[in-house]
C-alpha cells in the first residue's frame, strides 16, 4: 500500500499472540440474531465482513455449556463436539478472504434464564436472575468452579479445532460469570473468589491461563473487560478499580478488548452518545499499562478519528461492531481512497433491538445485513440490468432514495421526482428533532452516490399527478409517497373504542410539529400509541422550549419500544428531569377545547388533564393517491413501497426501497419461488 495514502497506518498488520492480523480493523464480537439456529446465514454475515476488510471477524457470545443456556436468544454455541461443524461454516467463510476469526466462549452466569435446557442457574453468590423471570440462581461451590473451568478449556480446545484463530476469555457487560465474580454487588463470597479484588479476579485469572495452556500454542487468548460500570462509585470505575484489574492481569491475555458496561452503555445510541470514539476517555490508560495490543469502541465511523487513536496510543486496533454492520466495507473503502462513500452508522440500535426480539439481525443503513445467504444480497454488489428500460421513482424519502440507487446502480435511467422543496422525506424532518441529528446519514449517504451518477435526474418540487406521469412516458413507476399521521386518536389502544374529539380541540401530529408548527400557549398533552422515538422527542422539544407537558401512554413505560435499543430508560429519566407530567397505562377517552379526558388501562377509572392542545402520536394513513390513479393508467410496471405500502420504521422504509430495486424486471413467479433460503433440518441426517 503506498504511503501516500493518509490512512496507511491503519493498514499495518498487528502481531496477536501467535497469529497476525494483516491490519488494525478489528470486528469485535456482536449478535446477529442467527447464531447456532442459521449457521450459514450467519457465516456469510462475518464473511462479508472479511471481505470488506476487517482484520480480524468475531462471532457472538457463544454459549460452552448448557448450563448457559440463552434460549429462545440465538447466539452463538459449543456445547460439545457437535456444535463444530457449524462453527466451521464461519471460520472458513472468513479465512477465504484472508482474515482471522474470533469465537467469544461465554458462560452467562446469572444472566442465562436456561429455559431450553432447565438446568440450574449458576452465579457466585445466591441471587435472582437478571430477567423478568421469577427464578434464582445458586452460589457456585469450588466443584463448580472447578467443572466451569473444565468447561470453558473444553471449549476452547473444540473452538481451535473449528478453525478459530482468537479465542475469547469475556468478562463484560454484566453478562457473564468471569465478570459477575469480579463486581463486589454480585459477589459475596468469603472464600479465595471473594473480597479482595485480587480475589475476585482470581477466576478471571485461572481461565486466561487455562486456554493459554490448552490452545495458546496456535490460537491467540483475548480479554474482553469492561473497565468501567458508569455507575461511579457505586460500580466499577476505570480509574480505580478497572485500572487494577488491568495491573493485575497486565500481559497476561494477548488482547485487551476493553470497552464499558452495561450493554446500554457500550451500545449508546447518538441521541444520548451523539460523539464517535465516547469510549476513549476510559481505556485511554490501558495501553500504558500492558505491552500487548488494545482494541478499543464508540461507534468508531470517522477515519480521522481511528488514525487519531492510533498515533495517540489509545489503541493498537480499531474495534467496531455496529459501524461494521452499517458498512462491512470500511476497511476496503478507506484503504481504496472512497472512505466518502463509507455507509455510516446511525446509533438508532436496530440491529440490537433485533437480537432483544430474537429476529435475524437488520440495519437502517445497510438492508443487506443478515440477508447474505438468505437473499444473497450483497452490499456493494447489485444485479446489472435485464433492459434498457427507464425508470420513475415518485417521492425522495427513504424508501424512494434507496429504490433509485440501487437502480441507478444496476444501470437503468432513473428519474426521481419529490414534491417538496427537500430530499429525504421523514428522514430529513426527523433528523432535526433533539438527538437525532445522525439519522441525516440516511438520506446524505445516498444523495452523495445519485448526484455522482450520470443517469440519474433528480427533481425537487414536483408534485405528480397521473396526467403528468403519463406526460413523462416512462413506463416503469415506484410509488414512494409515504404517509401521514392520524388526527382522530385513532391508534392501536383506541381501535374498539375511538376518541371522541370536539370539532374546537387544538390537535396536532408529528408532521406538524416535524413542519414548523407549535403548539399554541397553554399546556400540551403527548398521547403516543406508537411507542419508540418520536412521541419522547416532541416532548423534549415542547419541553425544552418552555411547554408545560403531559405524556400519557397506555403502556407501562415511556417509549416502551425503546427497551429493545437499549435507551427506555434514559428516555423517560430525561424527561423526569425536563418536569414533564408522565401518565402510564392509560387510553385517551376524549378532548374538548381545554381538556382530555383519559381512562385507565386496567380499570377505565376516568382522569381530566388540562391542556390547550394535544399532540397524536397514534397510527399512519397511507399516501396512495396517485399509486390508485396510476393503477389504470396502463403501465408496464408499478409498484408501491416504503411507508406508502406499510408504515414502519426507516429501517422498514429503505430495506423495501431496495427489494424493489433487486426484483425489478425479475419474473414474478422467480420472486414468489424464492422469498428467501431456509435452513431446514434434514431429517435423513443421522438423528444424533
Amino acid at each position: 500500500m503506498s504511503d501516500a495514502n493518509p490512512y496507511a497506518l491503519l493498514f499495518e498488520p498487528v502481531r496477536i499472540g501467535p497469529v497476525t492480523a494483516r491490519n488494525r480493523f478489528y470486528q469485535v464480537p456482536h449478535c446477529t440474531g442467527l447464531g447456532h439456529v442459521r449457521p450459514r446465514a450467519d457465516a456469510a454475515v462475518r464473511g462479508m465482513k472479511a471481505e470488506g476488510g476487517w482484520a480480524v471477524v468475531s462471532n457472538q457470545e457463544t454459549e460452552i455449556h448448557p448450563t448457559s443456556d440463552l434460549s429462545p436468544y440465538a447466539e452463538g454455541r459449543l456445547w460439545d463436539e457437535r456444535d463444530i461443524p457449524a462453527l466451521r461454516l464461519m471460520t472458513d467463510a472468513v479465512h477465504a478472504h484472508g482474515a482471522l476469526a474470533a469465537i467469544q466462549l461465554a458462560h452467562n452466569g446469572n444472566h442465562a434464564q436456561n429455559l431450553l435446557t432447565r438446568a440450574p442457574v449458576l452465579a457466585p453468590s445466591e441471587m435472582s436472575i437478571d430477567t423478568s423471570q421469577p427464578k434464582q440462581a445458586q452460589a457456585m461451590d469450588k466443584a463448580d468452579i472447578r467443572e466451569f473451568r473444565r468447561w470453558h478449556r473444553d471449549a476452547a480446545l473444540r473452538a481451535r479445532d473449528a478453525g478459530f484463530d482468537i479465542i475469547y476469555v469475556y468478562a463484560g457487560h454484566n453478562m457473564t460469570l468471569a465478570h459477575h465474580f469480579m463486581l463486589p454487588h454480585m459477589n459475596q463470597r468469603s472464600d479465595e473468589y471473594g473480597g479482595s479484588l485480587e480475589n475476585r479476579v482470581r477466576l478471571t485469572r485461572e481461565l486466561l491461563e487455562d486456554t493459554h495452556e490448552a490452545v495458546g500454542d496456535s490460537c491467540a487468548v483475548a480479554f474482553r473487560f469492561a473497565i468501567d460500570e458508569m455507575m461511579g462509585a457505586d460500580g466499577m470505575q476505570a480509574a480505580e478499580e478497572g485500572r487494577a484489574v488491568v495491573e493485575l492481569l497486565s500481559d497476561l491475555p494477548d488482547l485487551w478488548d476493553v470497552n464499558v458496561a452495561n450493554w446500554s452503555n457500550d451500545s449508546a445510541t447518538t441521541r444520548f452518545q451523539p460523539e464517535d470514539g465516547y469510549q476513549n476517555a476510559f481505556l485511554s490508560h490501558v495501553k500504558q499499562i500492558t505491552r500487548k495490543p488494545v482494541v478499543g469502541v464508540g461507534r468508531l465511523t470517522s477515519p480521522d478519528m481511528m488514525l487519531s487513536m492510533v498515533k495517540k496510543g489509545i489503541v493498537d486496533l480499531i474495534g467496531a461492531a455496529r459501524p461494521s454492520i452499517a458498512d462491512p466495507f470500511i476497511p476496503k473503502k478507506i484503504e481504496e481512497g472512497r472512505a466518502d462513500e463509507i455507509r455510516e452508522c446511525i446509533g438508532c440500535n436496530i440491529c440490537v433491538s433485533s437480537d432483544n426480539l430474537g429476529i435475524p439481525i437488520r440495519c437502517t443503513q445497510n438492508p443487506t445485513m443478515g440477508e447474505e445467504w438468505r437473499r444473497g444480497w450483497h452490499p456493494e454488489i447489485i444485479a446489472p440490468r435485464r433492459s434498457e428500460a427507464e425508470t420513475l421513482v415518485i417521492g425522495g424519502g427513504p424508501a424512494g432514495l434507496e429504490c433509485a440507487m440501487q437502480l441507478a446502480r444496476r444501470g437503468y435511467q432513473v428519474t426521481l421526482a419529490e414534491a417538496s422543496s427537500e430530499l429525504g422525506g421523514r428522514v430529513a424532518k426527523e433528523s432535526r428533532l433533539p438527538g437525532l441529528a445522525a439519522w441525516s446519514r440516511v438520506a446524505d449517504y445516498r444523495l452523495n452516490d445519485l448526484k455522482q451518477r450520470g443517469n440519474v435526474r433528480l427533481f425537487t418540487d414536483s408534485r405528480l399527478d397521473g396526467e403528468q406521469v403519463a406526460e413523462l412516458g416512462i413506463e416503469h413507476v415506484f410509488v414512494a409517497t409515504g404517509c401521514h399521521w392520524r388526527k382522530d386518536g385513532i391508534g392501536r389502544s383506541t381501535q374498539r373504542h375511538p376518541p371522541m374529539i370536539a370539532s374546537n380541540a387544538k390537535v396536532l401530529t408529528p408532521n406538524d410539529i416535524m413542519n414548523g408548527t407549535l403548539p399554541p400557549e397553554g399546556p400540551v398533552m403527548i398521547y403516543d400509541d406508537d411507542h419508540i422515538y418520536l412521541a419522547g422527542v416532541i416532548t423534549e422539544k415542547l419541553a425544552t422550549a418552555g411547554y408545560q407537558v403531559a405524556f400519557v401512554t397506555p403502556e407501562s413505560l415511556v417509549s416502551a419500544y425503546a427497551v429493545n435499543t437499549l435507551e427506555q430508560s434514559r428516555i423517560q429519566a430525561r424527561l423526569i428531569e425536563l418536569g414533564v407530567d408522565i401518565r402510564c397505562n392509560q387510553v385517551l377517552t376524549a378532548l374538548q377545547s381545554d381538556v382530555a379526558c383519559i381512562g385507565c388501562a386496567f380499570t377505565g377509572r376516568q382522569t381530566d388533564i388540562p391542556c390547550a392542545s394535544m399532540v397524536l402520536v397514534t397510527e399512519r394513513r397511507r399516501e396512495t393517491a396517485l399509486y390508485d390513479t396510476l393503477k389504470g393508467a396502463g403501465l408496464k410496471s408499478l409498484e408501491l413501497i416504503g411507508d406508502a405500502a406499510s408504515p414502519g420504521l426507516i429501517v422498514d422504509a429503505v430495506f423495501a426501497g431496495h427489494r424493489a430495486a433487486r426484483d425489478f424486471e425479475r419474473p414474478k413467479a422467480e420472486a414468489d419461488k424464492d422469498w428467501f433460503r431456509r435452513e431446514i433440518i434434514d431429517l435423513a441426517e443421522d438423528a444424533s
